[in-house]
C-alpha cells in the first residue's frame, strides 16, 4: 500500500477498470524487506524470552548431577510406603524427587515432607502417571536422577481379583515405562518394591529367595502377585545385558507408622474393604465401621485364620535405603523383607485390641479369593548381605505407634 493521499488517488481503480494499477516494484520490495526484519526481530525477541526462562535453560539442583549427592527418584511417594520412604531418604540427605499420580497417594503427606525439609534442591513434587509414556520420559530427561525406587503400583490382593486388567497395566506395564527411560537415560541404580506374593503358596516355610516361583503348583495364584513376578521377570531379562545396579527388595505384610507422629497411613475411604488388616482394626477401633470382617477360618493353621509375616514400615524403608546403599553395577540383589516369624490373623486382632484399648467387635466371613494360608519370610540373606534386620518386631508396640497417628487423623491426612 502507498503512503501518500497522492498516490492512492492516483492508483485506485474506476468501477469500470478490468484491473487495478500495480504498486512501483522499489516499493514492494520494500515492504518484503520490512516484513522479513519485523518476523526476524520476533524470532530473535522469542528466543531471548526462552533462553531467559529458568524452566528451559537455568539448572536447577535437580537437572544436574552434583558431587556427593545422590538424586533418588520416588515413584508413589505420596503413598503409605513410598512417604515413609521419601522421610527417610530425606533424613539421610538424599536429594528426592517424587512422582506421583495421587490416584492412591495424599498430597497432604508430601505437603509435609517439603515443610520438614523446605531447602532448595531437597524434595520437589511431580503429578504424573507413569502409564503415560511421554510424560515419563520427559520428567527423566529434566532431572538427573542417581536411582531409582519403585513403589508406585495398585496393591490390594482382592481388588487385583475383581480387576486385574488393570494390576497387569499399572504394575507390569508401568514398570516397563520406567524401565526404559531408565535405560535410555542412563540412570543406573533401580530398587524395586516387589512382593512375598511372587512366590505363590509353597509346601514349606519360611520363605526363602529361593524358593520357586514359576512352579505350576505354587504360581503366584491373584493377578498381583502374578503382575509384580511378569515385572521382577522383566526386570531380570534385562538386567542380563544391562550395566544396571538392581535390589529387588520382596516384603511381606507391611504395619506400623512414622516414630514421630508425622506420617501414616490413609486409604481412601472407598477403599477401606480392600485394604490392610491394620486398617480394619483401626477403622473398627474408632468407630468408623461397627466392626471387622475376617475372611477366612478354615485354613490349615492352628487357629483357622491366615498366617502373616507382619513387617513394621521403619524396618521395611531402611531395607531399601541399606539396598541402594549396597547395589552394584552389572549385579541383581533379591531379598525377603521380613520378621521371620509367622502370626494369624486372630493373634493380630487381639494385638490391636491390646494397642488400642477398644474390643473389636469381630465378623468371621468365607475366604476371599486370592488369600494364602501361610506366608512368613527367612530373612538370613538380607541379614548376611546387607546387614540388615528387623528391629521393630512386638507386634503390639508397631500397632500401638500406628494407633497415635489414626487418634490425630480420623479422616487421615484430611483431618484439621
Amino acid at each position: 500500500m502507498l503512503n501518500s493521499s497522492r498516490g492512492r488517488s492516483q492508483t485506485r481503480p474506476t468501477r469500470s477498470a478490468p484491473f487495478a494499477v500495480m504498486e512501483p516494484d522499489h516499493k514492494k520490495k520494500s515492504n518484503i524487506v520490512g516484513k522479513i526484519l519485523m518476523v526476524v526481530g520476533l524470532t530473535a525477541l522469542c528466543i531471548i524470552m526462552l533462553n531467559k526462562s529458568p524452566s528451559l535453560s537455568t539448572p536447577t539442583h535437580f537437572s544436574r548431577h552434583e558431587e556427593g549427592v545422590t538424586h533418588v527418584l520416588v515413584t508413589g511417594g505420596a503413598g503409605y510406603i513410598g512417604s515413609h520412604a521419601a522421610l527417610r531418604l530425606l533424613k539421610e540427605n538424599y536429594r528426592v524427587t517424587i512422582v506421583d499420580n495421587l490416584s492412591r497417594g495424599n498430597m497432604a503427606a508430601v505437603n509435609i515432607l517439603q515443610k520438614l525439609h523446605p531447602q532448595p534442591g531437597r524434595l520437589q513434587f511431580i503429578y504424573a502417571d507413569l502409564g503415560d509414556a511421554k510424560a515419563v520420559d520427559k520428567i527423566f530427561s529434566e532431572n538427573a536422577f542417581d536411582a531409582v525406587m519403585h513403589f508406585a503400583a495398585v496393591a490390594y490382593v482382592g481388588e487385583s481379583t475383581m480387576d486385574p486388567l488393570r494390576y497387569y497395566h499399572n504394575i507390569t506395564s508401568n514398570t516397563l515405562t520406567v524401565l526404559k527411560s531408565m535405560a535410555a537415560h542412563r540412570v543406573p541404580t533401580l530398587i524395586y518394591s516387589s512382593t512375598c506374593a511372587t512366590y505363590g503358596e509353597p509346601e514349606k516355610m519360611p520363605i526363602t529367595e529361593g524358593t520357586p516361583q514359576a512352579s505350576c503348583k505354587h504360581f503366584p495364584i491373584n493377578p498381583y502377585g502374578k503382575a509384580k513376578k511378569m515385572a521382577e521377570d522383566m526386570i531380570l531379562d534385562f538386567s542380563k545385558n544391562s550395566n544396571m545396579a538392581i535390589m529387588i527388595l520382596r516384603y511381606f505384610n507391611v504395619i506400623g507408622s512414622d516414630l514421630e507422629g508425622r506420617l501414616g497411613e490413609a486409604p481412601r475411604p472407598e477403599l477401606r474393604d480392600q485394604g490392610r488388616i491394620s486398617g480394619a482394626c483401626f477403622d473398627a477401633a474408632r468407630g468408623i465401621v461397627p466392626g471387622i470382617k475376617l475372611r477366612g477360618t478354615d485354613y490349615k493353621t492352628q487357629d483357622g485364620t491366615c498366617i502373616r509375616d507382619y513387617i513394621d514400615v521403619t524396618d521395611l524403608v531402611d531395607a531399601h535405603v541399606k539396598a541402594l546403599q549396597h547395589a552394584k553395577a552389572r549385579n541383581v540383589g533379591i531379598y525377603n523383607v521380613g520378621t521371620g516369624k509367622g502370626r494369624s490373623v486372630k493373634e493380630f486382632v487381639e494385638a490391636c485390641k491390646k494397642a488400642t484399648g477398644v474390643n473389636i467387635k469381630v465378623e468371621y466371613l468365607p475366604r476371599r479369593p486370592g488369600d494364602y494360608a501361610e506366608v512368613f519370610s527367612d530373612p538370613s540373606k538380607i541379614r548376611r548381605e546387607l546387614n540388615w534386620t528387623a528391629r521393630y518386631t512386638d507386634l503390639e508396640e508397631s500397632l500401638e505407634i500406628a494407633w497415635r497417628w489414626q487418634k490425630v487423623h480420623r479422616d487421615g491426612y484430611n483431618s484439621p
